[in-house]
């Protein structure tokens, strides 16, 4: 039997809620009688409330709660996850049971293990404001979805809908480990989005747009959200190839951040300990142009990504993982920092089901001086992207290329549209050529401003 007022106490003090520390309790110390020499395990709540429509009548009104346990037990240096969502004593009791047989049974791990005292995060915990604690009302949902449909239907030359999404979710992180770490969080998303089609028969394109935000009053009107929609639809109609050339390529935000993310995965702890990465050898050299920062930023009020602590316990902190250019950091949890012999940055994250592995919070690029008006009007023939398709990037390498669909710039205008489209280059080279505009805007979790490369190669006619 727990101790009510002493869990209420901790409860307090760590963020996490009392039903999960006594979960936390229970199973680290099930896990130790059994025979673990380490332990963790994270507790999992989430509440969801979705919406969609289609012309304005409805397709679904869900509303789900859900609750999960991982524990991951150490033994020596063999370590096993398994998770479940029972939580009745034989349940739990088998679940622990099954952890202990999966530890003695895998190979060993040298680079397995628990934070040390000195890594942990402590309370107080800093205060990220990334949950918005009252759940709408559907009827609610059911307006902002319906707001931002009848917006996009009403855009001259729309001429269906693909539909439209509200939804709301909020979830609760308990995390409690044999090291003494206890500590909870919670987040929560709103978000409305819109689909729709211009044009008829064969000659018919789509566009999207939406808002996501921690809370429900950060949202942007949904209203705005569907005219846009509806207006990026209507000018990609009568779309042609562009030529086969040389030639400057702009990024709109929507698919910038794809670059971002290209960079993440290249200087993740763990493809630079496998060697699987083309910027494995480049830690304090340039690898972005003069002036450019990228930072990871876990502790920005009311970031979609938001946390106070990393999934090992240990303390989060802003880092520029590239500053004036210059690469100064890899994403590291323990076991990565382990494999190259430095210290966690701090970036450990993990399902209930998984062991930890290193991830960024909120990525973004600082924007740059220029407007994407301005960046765009230098230009005398290039490409606007602001769709990509295909997943044609090695990591190991950096060649890239994929396919793109946009508007064509002649003399500093907007000129066509185009579709059916390659742009290719290589990484490497992309990130030395990079120029950022003024318009970043946090709707991601890894977000950029608008992006001019010099010298790509776009493929077309």
């Amino acid at each position: 039997m727990s101790d009510a007022p002493a869990t209420a106490k901790r409860a307090e003090k760590t963020g996490a809620d009392a039903q999960s520390l006594d979960l936390i309790e229970e199973m680290l110390d099930r896990a130790r009688k059994a025979g673990a020499d380490q332990a963790d395990a994270i507790v999992a709540h989430a509440t969801s409330l979705s919406h969609a429509q289609r012309l304005g009548k409805m397709e679904r009104l869900e509303r789900s709660e859900s609750r999960d346990l991982g524990l991951r037990v150490i033994i020596g240096k063999k370590q096993a996850c398994v998770s479940g969502n029972d939580w009745k004593s034989d349940a739990l009791s088998e679940l622990v049971e099954r952890a202990i047989a999966m530890a003695k049974t895998v190979p060993d791990d040298p680079y397995c293990g628990l934070a040390t005292a000195e890594d942990l995060g402590r309370p107080p915990f800093p205060d990220v404001d990334s949950c918005d604690h009252e759940e709408p009302a559907a009827e609610l949902l059911i307006e902002r979805a319906k707001a931002a449909e009848d917006a996009a239907m009403a855009v001259q030359g729309v001429s269906n809908s693909e539909g439209a999404e509200s939804s709301w979710a909020r979830w609760s992180i308990a995390l409690g480990a044999s090291n003494g770490f206890r500590g909870g969080y919670e987040n929560s998303r709103h978000g409305v989005g819109v689909s729709v089609l211009a044009g008829s028969g064969v000659e018919m394109e789509s566009d999207y747009d939406f808002t996501s935000k921690v809370y429900g009053a950060d949202l942007e009107d949904p209203s705005l959200i569907g005219k846009r929609a509806g207006d990026q639809a209507v000018a990609k109609l009568n779309p042609r190839k562009g030529p086969t050339t040389k030639c400057p390529v702009v990024f709109d935000p929507r698919v910038a951040n794809s670059l971002l993310r290209h960079l993440a995965g290249a200087v993740n702890g763990a493809a630079i300990a496998r060697g699987t990465s083309f910027l494995k050898d480049r830690m304090g050299e340039a690898v972005m142009a003069k002036g450019l920062t990228v930072i990871d930023d876990p502790h920005r009020p009311r970031g979609l990504a938001s946390k106070p602590f990393d999934a090992e316990g240990v303390a989060t902190t802003r880092r520029a993982l590239v500053e004036d250019g210059v690469l100064t950091t890899w994403v590291l949890d323990l076991r990565s920092a382990r494999q190259l012999d430095l210290s966690t940055t701090g970036n450990a994250g993990r399902g209930t089901s998984s062991p930890p592995s290193p991830t960024t919070t909120n990525l973004y690029l600082e924007p740059g001086e220029t407007s994407p008006e301005d960046m765009i009007r230098e230009i005398d023939s290039g490409f606007y992207v602001t769709s990509l398709m295909g997943m044609g990037v090695n990591g190991v390498t950096g060649d890239y290329s994929r396919g793109a669909s946009g508007f064509w710039i002649e003399k500093g205008e907007i000129a066509y549209p185009v579709s059916e489209m390659t742009i290719a280059g290589n990484l490497k080279d992309m990130f030395l050529a990079m120029t950022a505009a003024n318009d970043l805007d946090f709707r991601y979790g890894a977000n950029a401003p608008s992006v001019r490369i010099d010298g790509m190669t776009a493929a077309g006619q």
